[in-house]
């Protein structure tokens, strides 16, 4: 008799060590994370202890050199806890804001002393990062920030308001993207590191969000605050150009997490359609329910194959900028449909948030839009069309 379930279509780029570390990342999520998630939902931040514990655990920070506090690894050892946390269904810790966004930052483009002041603290939960780009007035459009870098004396003093900032209560440390010579347009602005206990810093308390309620995001304004000239990473006028290189990377996170979520929804709804019973049958046996599910794992079966293939040139350093705009575009649609028809088959249990799909689907609405929004995205990939 022939099978009748086909096995996975097997993932090539993780070796044995992904594997222990794989291992390593599901008993931490399972232990650490899981049992708190709610509490944190609650709260609207999680714990400075799960990011101390995770940093105790290795698993911030883990692409940084050994000299910094990092395993030297690349971005599939990111790739594994991102995939690991999307598992439980844990939208809370942003380990990879600080991971793959702010630590690549200063190791790129940092002084010797801004990393050897700041990497070893992030990759052990010491210091928690953000990293503030968006303001109230521009969205996805960085070239049109209005917050000011003035020169003053050794130093510059910053002016201006930032808003979605991820970390943004906790962190303890925030890059700045800032404006050093406004007439210059994209080649006038700078990137500064900005302790959050300095003088004419001010937050506003955690903003209110339709989801992702664990993950604390908030607003601030800066008035005059000074930072020293030894504060910026990189050389005055750069800050454009290194935003443009690190993108890439920051768009497969949200690749990488969306296919993982996508899967989660799935698996979730399989078992709860096979378990639920409608009109005297399972809801799986209806051809709808079978046809709509089918069609969600041929898809993200493409999605990931497509995924881990960008996770390979991320590595060898040849991932460009639009193929990195198709994954972010592409993942994050197909997630955010998968769990609509998810919870579309959830019936009305699908709408009440005890239900883990209801979650899933609030907290996936925004990755369309974070990261670059998804029609920026179409933008990137329609000037490869000339």
């Amino acid at each position: 008799m022939l099978a009748t379930r086909q096995a996975e279509i097997p993932r090539t780029i993780f070796t044995d060590e992904h594997d222990l570390l794989r291992e390593t990342a599901r008993r931490f999520c399972e232990r650490e994370v899981a049992p708190y998630h709610d509490e944190w939902e609650r709260a609207g931040q999680v714990s400075r202890e799960v990011w101390r514990k995770a940093g105790d655990t290795g698993l911030l920070c883990m692409s940084l050199p050994e000299e910094y506090g990092g395993a030297g690894a690349d971005f599939r050892s990111s790739a594994v806890l991102i995939e690991e946390l999307a598992k439980i269904n844990a939208t809370g810790p942003g380990f990879s804001l600080q991971s793959d966004i702010v630590a690549p930052y200063i190791l790129h483009y940092g002084s010797e002393e801004q990393k050897r002041t700041w990497l070893p603290r992030l990759a052990s939960g010491e210091t928690i990062t953000a990293i503030a780009m968006t303001e109230p007035g521009t969205g996805s459009d960085l070239q049109s920030i209005t917050t000011r870098a003035e020169r003053r004396g050794d130093g510059y003093a910053i002016t201006g308001a930032k808003t979605f900032v991820t970390n943004g209560v906790l962190a303890d440390l925030i890059v700045v993207v800032a404006k050093t010579d406004p007439s210059a347009g994209a080649r006038g602005t700078s990137l500064f590191l900005v302790e959050r206990n300095s003088p004419g810093f001010t937050s506003a308390p955690a903003l209110k969000k339709l989801g992702l309620h664990a993950q604390d995001t908030a607003e601030f304004t800066m008035d005059n605050v000074y930072v020293p000239a030894s504060s910026m990473l990189g050389e005055p006028g750069m800050g454009f150009k290194m935003l443009m290189s690190e993108l890439p990377q920051e768009r497969m996170i949200i690749a990488v997490s969306a296919v993982a979520s996508a899967e989660w929804g799935l698996s979730e709804t399989i078992a709860y359609t096979r378990d639920r019973e409608a009109f005297g049958k399972r809801i799986l046996d209806f051809q709808n329910t079978r046809f709509t599910l089918a069609t969600l794992k041929a898809q993200i079966a493409m999605a990931r194959t497509f995924v881990d293939r960008c996770i390979e040139l991320l590595c060898e350093g040849r991932l460009d900028a639009a193929t990195a705009a198709m994954a972010k575009l592409e993942c994050s649609e197909l997630q955010f449909r998968t769990l609509d028809a998810c919870l579309q088959l959830h019936g009305g249990y699908g709408y009440m948030r005890e239900y883990p799909i209801a979650k899933a689907w609030a907290d996936a609405r925004v990755q369309r839009i974070y990261g670059g929004s998804n029609e920026i995205m179409k933008e990137i990939v329609g000037r490869t069309l000339e």
